[in-house]
């Protein structure tokens, strides 16, 4: 009897000190009423569902223990949604045509603060081309309208950078750091080595640097760099920074549609 007293309190125990995550969400999106709902995380270089859910009448919820906090996305079928951190505490996701965000936790709270930034800067940078083609019709010189939009780019694009430079910097310790640093490199078609990268593995921590998916990441591209500076004197092939730059300010989020 004493035996299974002890057991008992050692379960209890050991429940008491796992911690939960409590996801409540609310969505006005038509195309995701009645859809499942996943969430995925980069488990072991694979990506694998954690918990999964219905949204009835715009709303869902996950809730499950965490064994450690981690940043995961909702997807929807094969199509992801949105980043969210997987941390204790009660985590609310909001969802319409407009906008998508994730609150309530320490964590969460400082990511979208940040992606609130970087979709800013995405809007900015969309709006170029809606003024490049008012610019053409007022009769614009196409040289004037090249400098000018050429300069306003390239400052967005240098806002961006400093942006995620510090963001990722400031974070180099919890998962948003390496989180946002894979958000932002898989939109490469393949690892390479930027300024900005550099800028950053240059002052990276140890948990940084051993962050498994940073870890490869820059093991890769370290190789990808010595391949193609080892081709560039014998092949007239594009440098890797026509290949793999991605567009500046992509937005971090996205709503699906059937």
């Amino acid at each position: 009897m004493n035996k299974i007293l002890y057991m008992f309190f050692v379960v209890a125990a050991m429940s008491s000190c796992a911690s939960s995550y409590n996801v409540q969400g609310t969505s006005s999106v038509s195309a995701l009423d009645g859809s499942k709902l996943y969430l995925k995380a980069l488990k072991g270089g694979e990506v694998k569902n954690i918990d999964s859910c219905d949204v009835v009448h715009g709303d869902f919820h996950f809730a499950g223990l965490l064994d450690t906090v981690r940043m995961a996305n909702l997807f929807m079928g094969d199509e992801s949604i949105m980043p969210v951190v997987l941390e204790e505490g009660d985590i609310t996701i909001k969802i319409d045509n407009a906008s998508q965000s994730v609150s309530g936790t320490p964590l969460n709270d400082s990511l979208y603060k940040f992606i609130d930034k970087h979709n800013q800067l995405s809007n900015r940078m969309n709006e170029l081309s809606h003024r490049q083609s008012q610019m053409l019709l007022d009769g614009i010189d196409e040289e004037e309208i090249d400098r000018k939009l050429s300069a306003e780019a390239n400052a967005i694009a240098a806002e961006e950078d400093e942006l995620v430079t510090k963001f990722v910097i400031n974070n180099f310790d919890n998962v948003l750091g390496p989180g946002v640093f894979m958000m932002i490199t898989s939109q490469y078609r393949f690892p390479v080595l930027t300024p900005q990268i550099e800028d950053i593995m240059s002052k990276a921590t140890d948990h940084f640097k051993n962050d498994p998916y940073v870890k490869d990441y820059y093991k890769t591209a370290q190789e990808n760099e010595a391949r193609m500076n080892g081709m560039a004197e014998s092949a007239t092939q594009p440098q890797p920074d026509t290949m793999a730059s991605p567009q500046p300010a992509t937005p971090l989020t996205n709503v699906p549609e059937k």
